[in-house]
């Protein structure tokens, strides 16, 4: 009497091993149930609906892998693709005017910035302050525009005794006051001319806005040629 073989050939084990810190594929599913049929027990030889219930799980992950490379295809193809629609309507905004989302600016050596904030309602009063890179106030801008919605004014990059600042980072606040006396909140926001565009590897796009770098999501609003609205 022949005893029933449980074993499998090292070589089948370490063909498999080989691939287990990952995912099991359909050559290592093969490879198991050649493995099982070469060693199965000659007096209990593996039945008809077991050997079809497995053959039906190879056919399964065969397939569900075949689908897993169809979709990681295709979703590389619509990136591209993405990518491909932004870098074209990217270059059209070359000249034109956008308002940039946020407080922060650069000074880089140009003769003005365009600064705006938005209003949800009427204000009492209201003020502009600017701030260094180190949060050191440089100008103040008293009894500014307390209409609601947006409003604009121009900074030259001058502080408060009228010397002219340095290159660098600078930032600015609103602080508005409601009929009522309480505090509102200002949406902040820079205008500017698009000078140029530069694309990376990694696929972001970048907006250079009167000599400064912007991400094209910082973007909230393309304007005309000249800035305006």
């Amino acid at each position: 009497m022949v005893d029933g073989v449980t074993s499998i050939p090292n070589n089948t084990t370490d063909t498999v091993s080989q691939n287990s810190s990952t995912n099991m594929n359909k050559n290592d599913f093969m490879n198991l149930l050649i493995a099982q049929m070469k060693n199965q027990d000659p007096m209990s030889p593996m039945d008809g609906t077991q050997f079809a219930a497995q053959l039906a799980q190879f056919s399964s992950l065969e397939q569900l892998q075949n689908l897993n490379d169809s979709m990681t295809t295709s979703i590389n193809a619509n990136y591209a693709l993405t990518q491909s629609i932004n870098n074209t309507l990217s270059a059209t905004l070359i000249g034109k005017g956008v308002k940039i989302s946020g407080g922060n600016l650069q000074n880089n050596g140009q003769s003005s910035v365009e600064l705006g904030y938005t209003l949800p309602g009427v204000a009492s009063s209201a003020s502009l302050n600017i701030f260094d890179s180190n949060g050191n106030l440089v100008k103040s801008f008293d009894n500014v525009s307390n209409a609601s919605g947006d409003n604009k004014l121009s900074w030259d990059f001058t502080d408060n005794n009228g010397n002219k600042l340095p290159n660098g980072n600078y930032s600015f606040n609103v602080t508005a006051k409601g009929t009522d006396g309480s505090n509102m909140t200002a949406d902040l926001f820079k205008i500017g001319t698009v000078d140029g565009v530069k694309f990376s590897s990694t696929g972001s796009t970048t907006l250079t806005v009167d000599g400064a770098d912007y991400q094209l999501s910082d973007i909230s609003e393309i304007l005309n040629s000249s800035g305006g609205n």
